[in-house]
């Protein structure tokens, strides 16, 4: 099993460029199933969780071409209506198919979803859409089945107990593009991703209107075009890189980045009197020679991202006081602390609470991912711990960022993949 070995303390000099969303490109792939043609896809990022949905789409029939950071999908001889659960384990995002196959077959049989493991992530939500669609669906033995429906436009309301929900929204959204009539989806999730996803569907001849606000309008539609669409850049890994530079850089400019898609991230930032430059589409920013504590409250977007809290945990270790990460999303989120606290952190968990006191300089250590976003937080954690530092388990990196170890080394990083 696979391992970085990290040798902090080295200043990174140059320039990241960012990869397309993980969090879009894998519901625009399930996305590709409403129209039978062709889809071409570019700015897809080398992940592994590209590849397992590419598996997915071959296992229904789907022909599926990756060359560089171009995907080729053709869904014309889709034959199968079913994601089995060797399949769906690998990844939550599996899930998406569901409500492309019920779009374009009115029936479907999908698993249970599997994933990160930082909390229920109930699909209660999903289901309620589609029953509002007029699904016949029920929950059998581990799978989501759907027996042949005719789906109607309706009006749902998508809000759970946490907010929005990311999932609903985009999977009730390719449901309710082939449903007769019209749909209506209040409580909507806003994220970017949510946009594009409408955006792709609305390029194969869709008609889904007010996405980015919490209403969602969708006229349901009986044929699909062929489409080339180019992914949005991956606000998570920009932000990741950003803290990066923020903790030990002589100046690192992140590129091909949306700076409207991390508001939230640049304002906590600029809290903590950290300096940097927006120039276009990239960010220019330096290791801090202070940084301020603030406290964060982890919402849904516009808010502050719950897959940023980790990495900017680490800038906190730094800071001088005391600040306070609030997790109000995933219950199971803050698994990387006892990791943290090896390497010297000092931080307090109270409930939903984290509360970190800096500065602290940490030691290198061998330390374990426990999901995608805790492992880069463990990444930046080496690169500014004093000696080596072993990171083991990072297949879980491997699911949601572009070749980091390859980026962070051509910025000056002493970063390795070991065997």
């Amino acid at each position: 099993m696979d391992k970085f070995k990290i040798t902090g303390g080295v200043l990174l000099d140059g320039e990241i460029s960012i990869s397309g969303a993980k969090n879009s490109v894998l519901p625009i792939m399930a996305a590709s199933i409403l129209n039978s043609g062709t889809t071409i896809l570019k700015n897809v990022p080398h992940v592994h969780d590209v590849i397992t949905m590419k598996e997915i789409l071959e296992h229904i029939g789907a022909n599926v071409v990756l060359e560089d950071d171009i995907l080729t999908i053709n869904t014309k001889n889709i034959s199968k209506t079913d994601a089995p659960y060797e399949l769906v384990k690998k990844m939550r995002a599996s899930y998406y198919v569901l409500g492309a196959l019920i779009g374009r077959f009115g029936e479907a049989s999908v698993s249970l979803p599997g994933g990160c493991v930082i909390g229920a992530r109930p699909v209660n939500l999903h289901i309620k859409g589609f029953k509002a669609l007029n699904a016949n669906i029920s929950l059998e033995h581990g799978y989501i089945k759907v027996l042949p429906s005719k789906l109607k436009g309706a009006s749902v309301f998508l809000e759970g107990l946490h907010g929005s929900s990311v999932g609903a929204t985009i999977n009730v959204m390719m449901a309710a593009s082939c449903a007769e009539g019209t749909t209506y989806i209040n409580g909507a999730a806003c994220e970017p991703e949510v946009v594009d996803v409408a955006n792709f569907i609305n390029s194969i001849g869709g008609e889904i209107y007010g996405t980015g606000t919490s209403l969602i309008t969708i006229n349901g539609k009986n044929t699909f075009n062929d489409t080339t669409y180019t992914i949005i850049p991956d606000r998570i890994e920009a932000g990741t890189y950003i803290i990066a530079g923020a903790l030990i850089a002589k100046e690192l400019k992140i590129s091909n980045l949306n700076p409207d898609h991390i508001g939230a991230i640049l304002n906590k930032l600029s809290e903590t009197g950290v300096k940097y430059k927006t120039e276009n589409n990239s960010i220019i920013i330096a290791k801090a020679q202070s940084v301020n504590p603030v406290n964060i409250k982890v919402s849904t977007y516009p808010g502050f991202p719950t897959d940023m809290q980790a990495q900017f945990s680490i800038l906190m270790t730094q800071a001088k006081g005391s600040s306070i990460i609030l997790e109000t999303i995933f219950e199971n989120r803050f698994m990387y602390i006892p990791e943290l606290m090896r390497m010297g952190a000092k931080i307090q968990m109270k409930e939903n609470s984290a509360i970190i006191n800096g500065p602290t300089k940490l030691d290198g250590a061998e330390i374990m991912a426990s999901d995608l976003r805790a492992s880069a937080a463990l990444v930046l954690a080496a690169l500014i711990a004093k000696g080596e530092s072993t990171i083991s388990r990072i297949y879980h990196i491997d699911r949601g960022y572009t070749k980091i170890e390859n980026k962070l080394k051509n910025v000056g990083a002493l970063i390795e993949r070991i065997g």
